[in-house]
């Protein structure tokens, strides 16, 4: 299970860079401390990695 706990955007693990476990349309998801602002702030730029990105809007 470890080798699961990847950033969905960079595919970087707890081994390389800290990551922390988030909860979305009922699913979890892994994201690197690089990428957390963009997930609060633009998660537009997450299209792809993210179900239904387009329509959430940053703070």
């Amino acid at each position: 299970m470890e080798n699961q706990k990847k950033c969905l955007v960079c595919n970087k693990g707890p081994e390389e860079i800290p990551v922390t476990q988030f909860y979305y349309k009922e699913s979890s998801f892994f994201i690197c401390c690089q990428h957390i602002p963009v997930l609060i702030h633009d998660p537009q730029k997450l299209v792809g990695f993210l179900p239904d990105a387009d329509k959430m809007q940053g703070v």
